[in-house]
């Protein structure tokens, strides 16, 4: 892997931006109206080796998740200083990757939380009253005007299975509709309204006439709602996935509806998805006339995407302006104040015994006083940041790239 510069010190409007996949346009604005003016805007994805060449000479990208930002391609990111996932999830980018090469990557993790409630309280709603299939059967032709599976949400029980934001939103909005909420998380959450945590996945699901899933994507979520936990869910009940695509087994959803142990259901997400709208869609769930399949768009709204170009943007800015990673998922958490009494100074380094001391170091030796200094460190990689009254800074930002642990410097006009 080739090394990303050392140095960067570069005036905003030398700053270059590239914001791709159809990023809303308020994004741009919050570049232009802090001072950025070269920001490049693109409505797609683009080819991995396109991709790569196309970041050479980028120093903020912005995506969302159709983009793969993997080793090969951030290899290739020379000039590379901060990326923006104008979403929820973060696994199209190699985090590690981008850590070691001092690139924090931003994200918005709450922006959608609305939207994908509100989705979830539409399905729920239909699931109810078999909405799907008669949906289905009038565009076949067929009339089926009766009353046989519908019923009323009030009453009911929805079962939450991971208690964030969108989880805990969703509970409140549901009580509004009547519904009595359970909820299980792993962590231990304070309810919301009348909302009543469970002890276990199992009772959750034993008593829940509804479940509706939100949880992340991590080796304790794989197949969270297998064989086993459908099997554990009454009869008759119904189930909800507006989270992540490798939480439910679908194979183990196909056979409890070919039974029909399981009503219907509502999936947002999938483990495969296509790449692009010109790809088909291919899903074992097709069959069903029970099943609203929806296509990933939980947070497809017009108010989510604003909100998420506001947030994911203000995070690069701040982080270019400022030297602040708060919100950055995959580096050391430092929030600044303003310097405008005094020039910045950023290192990022290998967290190994001794590179503060180094550090101190170049500026004792250039006779510079630190005014003041902030550390964070991950186990792999460090990040400290000093105010320095001095305008000599090309003296110690060559001192500071002479220390082996380098890995990046950055200079804040």
């Amino acid at each position: 892997m080739s090394e990303p510069s050392r140095s960067y010190s570069l005036a905003k409007e030398k700053i270059r931006v590239l914001l791709l996949e159809g990023i809303h346009e308020s994004a741009a604005e919050q570049f232009f109206n802090a001072g950025y003016s070269d920001v490049e805007c693109l409505p797609a994805a683009l080819p991995q080796d396109e991709l790569a060449d196309r970041i050479r000479d980028v120093h903020f990208l912005g995506i969302r998740s159709r983009s793969r930002l993997t080793d090969a391609v951030l290899a290739k990111a020379e000039k590379l200083t901060g990326i923006g996932c104008f979403c929820i999830g973060t696994d199209q980018v190699d985090l590690k990757t981008a850590r070691h090469q001092g690139i924090p990557v931003f994200n918005a993790p709450y922006a959608n939380t609305r939207s994908v409630a509100e989705l979830v309280l539409a399905e729920l709603v239909m699931l109810m009253r078999g909405i799907p299939a008669k949906n289905a059967a009038a565009h076949r032709g067929e009339w089926l005007k009766s009353a046989a599976g519908a019923y009323e949400v009030r009453g009911k029980t929805l079962g939450i299975v991971g208690y964030g934001h969108i989880g805990s939103q969703l509970g409140v909005l549901a009580e509004g509709l009547g519904l009595r909420v359970l909820y299980y998380d792993i962590d231990r959450k304070l309810p919301l309204g009348n909302a009543e945590p469970v002890n276990s996945l199992a009772e959750l699901l034993d008593r829940a006439d509804l479940v509706s899933l939100h949880v992340p994507d991590t080796d304790l979520t794989l197949d969270l709602i297998g064989q086993a936990e459908i099997s554990q869910m009454r009869p008759g009940s119904h189930l909800i996935n507006a989270s992540r695509g490798r939480v439910v087994s679908i194979p183990a959803l196909c056979e409890a509806l070919e039974s029909g142990h399981i009503a219907g259901a509502a999936i947002d997400v999938f483990p495969a998805e296509p790449a692009s709208g010109n790809d088909e869609f291919v899903s074992e769930l097709r069959q069903f006339d029970n099943v609203l399949l929806t296509p990933h768009i939980g947070g497809s709204t017009f108010e989510a995407q604003q909100n998420i170009a506001l947030d994911v943007a203000t995070k690069m800015i701040l982080y270019s302006d400022n030297g602040s990673t708060t919100g950055a998922v995959n580096f050391p958490t430092v929030n600044l104040p303003d310097h405008a009494t005094a020039r910045r100074i950023m290192h990022i380094h290998r967290n190994e015994p001794g590179v503060l001391q180094a550090i101190n170091q170049v500026f004792s030796t250039a006779g510079i006083n630190i005014a003041s200094q902030y550390l964070q460190t991950l186990p792999d990689v460090g990040y400290v940041v000093m105010d320095v009254e001095t305008d000599d800074a090309g003296t110690l930002l060559r001192g500071l790239n002479e220390i082996p642990a380098t890995i990046r410097t950055r200079f804040l006009y």
